[in-house]
């Protein structure tokens, strides 16, 4: 595996963009799906369509291991496993569960990693680069059973370590680690960056990606700086401090 520069990437100082809290995101959440019906089928797939694109511009791997949750964080890995399947890369999915309980979109992005043959196996492999989709803002507490056995064998599985939204493990909001957490070598987080990654150890090289959350969304929340999105889909950030 190549690690590539980023010369596409638009760069965005940490105090030049809003930070948003759990409780915030959650309203994000509720307000797209909710108000403006904008469901989270359309959102997972900007999310792991732009994961896929970043894995590709800055590891450029040939093999791909995907550890992914039942929830939102883990439909979104599913969708970046596709496309990378997709763009010829070999990909390998592991679940923190068994398969019958990814219900709803999550559940349909796996049935279709099923149907193309991707590989989903209940052991990881070893790869080039491994894409954490575990745990996402909804952590509760440390991980647990299958999550926390999975995120303690990160370091064997892959050299590089790209997250989505945030490391597993790590709290959003108070970046906080309550019990076992990945240490990324890069994170994608989604939206608008969470308060709790600031200055972590565990996040490593940040990203942002737009989801397609209107603008009118945060300005009814009193966030009013303008979008990052202007010129590219996806934003790094400096000095996340």
């Amino acid at each position: 595996m190549s690690e590539r520069m980023l010369p596409g990437y638009p760069r965005i100082a940490a105090d030049d963009i809003d930070w948003l809290t759990k409780d915030q995101m959650i309203e994000v959440d509720r307000v797209m799906i909710d108000e403006l019906g904008i469901d989270l089928t359309r959102m997972m797939e900007n999310a792991g369509r732009n994961l896929a694109q970043l894995a590709l511009d800055r590891f450029a791997p040939s093999s791909v291991q995907v550890l992914a949750g039942r929830g939102g964080n883990g439909g979104g890995g599913l969708v970046a496993a596709r496309h990378l399947a997709n763009r010829g890369v070999n990909v390998h999915v592991t679940l923190s569960t068994d398969a019958g309980r990814y219900v709803g979109v999550p559940g349909e992005q796996l049935a279709i990693l099923g149907q193309m043959g991707v590989v989903i196996s209940d052991e990881p492999a070893a790869s080039d680069l491994l894409i954490d989709a575990l745990i996402g803002y909804s952590l509760r507490g440390a991980p647990r059973g299958r999550a926390a056995e999975l995120i303690a064998a990160v370091p064997k599985l892959a050299p590089k370590v790209l997250s989505l939204d945030t490391p597993s493990g790590l709290d959003v909001t108070a970046g906080t680690r309550p019990g076992a957490a990945v240490s990324a070598t890069a994170t994608l987080t989604l939206a608008l960056p969470k308060e709790g990654l600031r200055g972590s150890s565990n996040v490593g090289e940040l990203f942002v990606a737009d989801i397609s959350v209107p603008p009118s969304v945060y300005t009814t929340m009193g966030l009013v700086r303008t979008s990052p999105f202007a010129s590219a889909p996806v934003v790094a950030i400096e000095n996340p401090t």
